[in-house]
């Protein structure tokens, strides 16, 4: 602290130390009193505050007492207790400057009773509380902080590792399901839907502080980074929700992202990632012309595609394994022709509208699928099965 202290500020401090319990509890009634985050006692009880402060006054008046260095281990340990407490900051520092004004209150009526101390040597003193105001508070701030880190790495561990339960379904009892929706903070019933965004790189972000974002539109997200994607589950709590998500995703996403179908049970969100992913690609109907963001489509078609993979895609291969031997360009526009067709409710007229041709050419190419396939589009039969056939092709990755 520098020189040593007068020797009437010595046997003051000395004086102000044997009365540290009963200050403390003192201290500790004012503080109740005065702010109203202690005042209601459900998160730090009148007799931890109290603990606290005479430990604080006793490191203050000791160091008063001889020319020693504070000790700013008990403004540690506070600092750290409040936070693991979750005691808002601004209230901890609130707490600190109540508590050295009472200290510096109640060691000047002291002096003032004792008579034989000079003001200098009570400036002395003053001097020497405010040093030990900046170093404790310092000192609990820095710890606080540290503690906050610790426990928001922690809880963002947890948090991931809760998602990656989910999407991975090693969580599916409903006890546990609600347990892990409650320390996500998401609701236990849906709508939600999962995101997938392809990261940049490995350990690379593809939606940086997409948590924060959604949260500023009131939307309850939670994230796992994987090594090829980023992803969450959102929760749709009401229909423009999904625009709202959309529009955010546009806003950050570096890469292309898929969204799954709505569902309403955590047990799915496994099913849901699957969908996502193939959204991610070439298979998602895309959110607006330009969109990097692709949602999958709901349609019984689609679903049908994507379901039981290996039977699937033995059916596709066994209605269009003879497009396979067109060079790819061929094969790309008879596959874009049908689909357009599809699309124009199987008018020529309207599909070579779409896609610039001439109707006899939109003709000509469904002829050619029809021999290539061996199916004719005058058969119902048959076009139920290039409609599954080309839109298993469509969604194969």
């Amino acid at each position: 602290m520098g020189t040593p202290p007068d020797p009437h500020i010595a046997e003051l401090a000395d004086a102000m130390l044997a009365r540290a319990e009963e200050l403390g509890g003192a201290l500790a009634d004012v503080i109740f009193t005065e702010l109203d985050f202690y005042s209601s006692g459900t998160v730090v009880t009148k007799d931890e505050v109290a603990q606290t402060c005479i430990a604080n006054m006793r490191f203050v008046f000791e160091s008063l007492a001889g020319d020693v260095q504070i000790d700013a281990s008990a403004a540690e340990r506070t600092g750290k207790a409040r936070a693991a407490a979750g005691v808002p900051l601004p209230a901890v520092m609130a707490a600190y400057r109540v508590g050295f004004r009472f200290m510096w209150e109640r060691t000047l009526e002291e002096a003032r009773r004792r008579g034989d101390i000079a003001t200098d040597a009570v400036l002395d003193a003053m001097s020497r509380i405010l040093v030990a105001q900046d170093v404790f508070t310092q000192a609990m701030t820095s710890a606080y902080r540290a503690q906050l880190t610790i426990q928001v790495l922690d809880q963002e561990e947890q948090h991931s590792a809760l998602v990656e339960a989910l999407l991975f379904r090693r969580i599916t009892d409903e006890q546990n399901l609600w347990e892990a929706a409650d320390a996500l903070r998401m609701p236990m019933s849906g709508p939600y839907v999962v995101v997938a965004a392809q990261v940049p790189a490995i350990g690379k972000l593809a939606l940086p502080e997409i948590a924060n974002r959604l949260d500023v539109r009131d939307i309850r997200s939670a994230w796992r980074l994987l090594p090829d994607l980023q992803v969450g589950i959102v929760h749709v709590r009401r229909p423009e929700v999904l625009g709202a998500m959309i529009e955010v995703l546009e806003s950050v996403a570096s890469d292309n992202v898929g969204i799954s179908p709505q569902f309403l049970d955590l047990a799915t969100t496994s099913d849901a990632l699957r969908l996502a992913r193939l959204a991610v690609g070439r298979t998602g109907r895309r959110a607006a012309s330009g969109s990097k963001v692709a949602v999958f489509d709901e349609s019984p078609l689609a679903y049908a595609a994507v379901s039981a993979p290996e039977v699937m895609a033995r059916i596709g291969k066994s209605v269009l394994g003879s497009l396979d031997e067109l060079p790819t360009e061929e094969r790309k526009i008879l596959v874009d022709t049908f689909e357009a067709w599809l699309d124009a409710g199987g008018s020529a007229n309207e599909t070579a509208a779409k896609i610039f041709c001439h109707p006899n050419t939109v003709r000509h190419r469904l002829h050619r699928i029809e021999e290539r396939t061996g199916r004719s589009l005058s058969r119902p039969r048959d076009i139920a099965e290039l409609c599954l056939a080309f839109e298993i092709d469509r969604r194969t990755p």
